[in-house]
């Protein structure tokens, strides 16, 4: 303050506003004009002025004293408080990629016990190393949401500003939202890519637990979103197109944020990014979490880092409230659709920026360089548009998020928790369908050969039958007051067939007593002879479905088999060799094989067997199985006889064996421990325990000797042994011919065919 030493004086011609006027036009309050006009009772000369200078220190500027001008970013770099670490972060190993740290520590220590003795174990490196790559590649190519919703949140990941710096030439850190405050947890400023000039906007969390606390862990203030705001008014105003990175959980929900307006500066953030002139590109480097993301995340195009997410709520949130548990996150994460995969699919992002393996903190600068290309790929496309385009494919991209148009088929995905919808069933009179099934009999006849039109009816006609005897059997339902408990055994058994779970004994109990009830009543029904008639109709039909199709099926390979007989056959190497030896035939002037000398008859068996040997082979490669017969027709015609008695005898005991089976097993004590074997089974799983192992074992052994001893009680072990002495028989008797029993199939014409097989004979007479 200044001071001057006076007397008391008296001031003349000073008027009382000169007296009360501020003290920068004058001393203690008093005029510079009076003092010059005043009588002091001292001399001119004894009057002084005095000032006194407080001390402060000396401003400390954020750049160094010898500030390197040439720095990447320029001399305007030293503004940003954002400085490279002095220590290296430590490595941070998530709970899915322990698996990994047993090969990085043999990694080790082979290449420790290399140093120390001096030997070469190049070879068991690279080896271990190349599993260490495929293992990294196998874990990151199959990650489930919540693994990658922790990769997003690692420790480690580089931050916006570590994109930032590496991604601009240049680049100066703007502050402050000109109402008070800077907020250190979003970071503001000018860049420039490829000598064009951006405005970016990110959130910014910390690398380690200072910088985090410093930054809020990433959580803006209302400050922050306004001073977001501002700059984007500074971008919109010079032309400067807008990149905005993203990584929050959130917005800070605290009290005083509560008070100074957070709903509000999101709101007008959201506002006003839709009014914007400029391009806008938003990439989500991290997690993106609800408004607090969405806040600078209104964009032209949204890009996704490949393991970042972008959710409305976080997983444990999600938890706690459907599940009442954070246990739950996994599960919660799934349902949430928050990756980027699944975003894309929806429309919600617009594209995925790839990581490396091992996440984008295992390699920053390659994954920067990444975000580099997808910015300037975008803005590419963007600055191409005009003013009103840009507006318009803004706001089209989020007025498309979530709508839906009726009328266009639904994804078979989406239908499987939909309720199914009831629809009348038609019903057609009986006279109208047996027309129906008449006519395309009667179509079925006309037609000749394999018809395709025939078929398509014979289908239709099935399926709408099908629909009559669904009909019948729900009026017959109805009628006998079964309808309630078939709904809801319907209900229970589909339930268990959604969760693949093992029908349980009692609800198989109460399927079987609905349906024994169900075939009491059926003949009292009313409907009982229509229901009757078109069952037999729909049996007829099925049965003549299969023939056809089995016949369609042998025409084709009958045309298949008849197509490679005939490319064998007209091989040139194949006809030269029959021209030859056909030569050499007639030279002999033999008139019969037998009239053929040894060497020429060994030639003729030799072509023989070549044409039979490719033949297996061109039909092998039909998939068919091939068997070389003998001409041995007038033994086998000698042998049908005995062949067909032991065919009806074996059929006969198969027919026996199975039906002491069936009998045995609807034992109640059989078919109770058949039960409790299965859903032994059912619990053990893939990798059973020694106590499950026991007793899957113990009731195996109680089941096979059950059944044993049923078996050993009737005479079918006898018959048995008897028949298989009379196939013994039939066999020797035969002289070793290759009989073996095929079984038949029925025609349409009700004759019987043998399994179908391709056999093979060459005649060895060559005309």
């Amino acid at each position: 303050m200044a001071s001057i030493p006076h007397s008391p004086a008296a001031f003349v011609g000073a008027s009382a506003s000169d007296l009360l006027r501020s003290s920068s036009n004058g001393i203690s309050g008093v005029p510079l004009r009076t003092l010059g006009r005043g009588q002091f009772g001292a001399r001119r000369s004894d009057f002084a002025v005095v000032a006194k200078i407080r001390k402060v220190k000396k401003h400390e500027h954020p750049w160094p004293d010898n500030a390197d001008p040439n720095v990447k970013g320029g001399v305007l770099s030293h503004l940003s408080h954002f400085k490279p670490l002095k220590e290296k972060p430590k490595p941070v190993t998530l709970e899915f990629e322990r698996p990994l740290l047993d090969l990085e520590k043999k990694i080790i220590d082979v290449r420790k016990m290399a140093n120390e003795t001096g030997l070469d174990f190049s070879d068991q490196i690279i080896s271990l190393e190349n599993k260490y790559q495929q293992a990294l590649r196998d874990l990151y190519t199959h990650l489930t949401p919540i693994q990658r919703v922790n990769i997003a949140r690692h420790p480690n990941r580089p931050t916006f500003l570590d994109h930032v710096f590496s991604i601009t030439e240049k680049f100066v850190e703007l502050h402050g939202d000109r109402a008070g405050y800077d907020d250190p947890a979003v970071v503001t400023g000018i860049g420039t890519v490829d000598g064009r000039r951006y405005m970016f906007m990110g959130h910014q969390k910390g690398r380690n637990t200072k910088e985090n606390i410093q930054r809020n862990f990433g959580m803006p203030t209302p400050h922050g979103y306004r001073k977001a705001l501002r700059m984007m008014y500074y971008a919109d105003h010079h032309g400067l197109p807008i990149v905005t990175f993203i990584d929050t959980p959130g917005a800070f929900a605290d009290l005083k944020s509560e008070e100074l307006g957070q709903g509000e500066a999101i709101a007008h953030n959201l506002r006003t990014m839709f009014g914007l002139k400029v391009p806008i590109v938003s990439i989500v480097i991290g997690e993106g979490g609800s408004g607090g993301a969405l806040a600078i995340g209104c964009a032209n195009k949204l890009l996704m880092l490949e393991n970042a997410v972008f959710y409305v709520a976080s997983p444990e949130a999600c938890a706690a409230i459907l599940w009442k548990s954070a246990k739950a996150a996994p599960k919660a994460a799934e349902r949430l659709k928050i990756t980027a995969t699944e975003l894309c699919r929806l429309q919600i992002a617009d594209g995925i920026i790839p990581e490396p393996l091992g996440g984008a903190h295992a390699d920053p600068s390659w994954s920067s360089k990444q975000i580099k290309k997808a910015i300037n790929e975008s803005m590419d496309e963007l600055m191409k548009m005009d003013t009103q385009d840009l507006l318009k494919h803004r706001m089209l991209k989020f007025r498309k998020i979530g709508g839906f148009q009726e009328g266009l088929p639904v994804d078979p995905k989406k239908k499987v928790n939909m309720k199914k919808k009831d629809e009348p069933i038609k019903k057609t009179p009986d006279q109208n369908i047996e027309d129906e099934v008449k006519k395309l009999m009667q179509r079925r006849l006309d037609a000749k050969g394999p018809s395709v039109t025939p078929q398509l009816g014979l289908a239709e006609m099935i399926e709408k039958l099908r629909r009559e005897v669904d009909c019948e059997f729900s009026e017959v339902v109805k009628t006998i007051g079964l309808k309630d408990r078939l709904v809801t055994l319907r209900e229970e058994f589909s339930k268990v067939n959604s969760q693949d779970q093992l029908v349980h004994p009692a609800l198989k109990d109460k399927i079987e007593k609905l349906r024994d009830e169900l075939n009491q009543g059926l003949s009292a029904a009313p409907n009982y002879e229509r229901l009757k008639h078109k069952l037999d109709m729909l049996k007829e039909l099925s049965k003549t479905k299969s023939l056809a199709e089995k016949n369609n099926k042998a025409a084709a390979l009958k045309q298949e088999i008849n197509k490679k007989f005939t490319e064998v056959t007209n091989r040139s190497d194949i006809k030269e060799k029959f021209r030859a030896l056909k030569a050499e035939i007639e030279n002999s002037g033999a008139s019969t094989v037998m009239d053929l000398d040894h060497g020429l008859r060994e030639k003729v068996m030799k072509v023989k067997r070549d044409i039979e040997s490719e033949l297996v082979d061109a039909f092998k490669a039909l998939d068919l199985d091939v068997e070389v017969v003998k001409s041995k027709a007038k033994e086998l015609s000698e042998q049908e006889t005995s062949f067909s008695d032991v065919k009806v005898k074996i059929e006969e005991l198969n027919e026996e064996i199975k039906q002491g089976i069936e009998n045995v097993i609807k034992s109640s004590d059989l078919k109770d421990k058949i039960e409790l074997l299965k859903l032994e089974v059912a619990k053990a799983g893939k990798t059973p325990g020694p106590v499950s192992k026991n007793r899957i074992a113990a009731l195996e052994q109680q089941i096979k000797q059950r059944l044993a001893g049923a078996l050993d009680a009737s005479n079918l072990k006898e018959k048995h042994e008897q028949l298989k002495a009379e196939i013994s028989k039939t066999i020797e008797s035969s002289g070793g011919l290759d009989g073996s029993l095929n079984g038949q199939y029925l025609r349409e014409d009700g004759s019987t065919y043998a399994e179908p097989r391709v056999e093979i004979g060459v005649n060895s007479t060559i005309a």
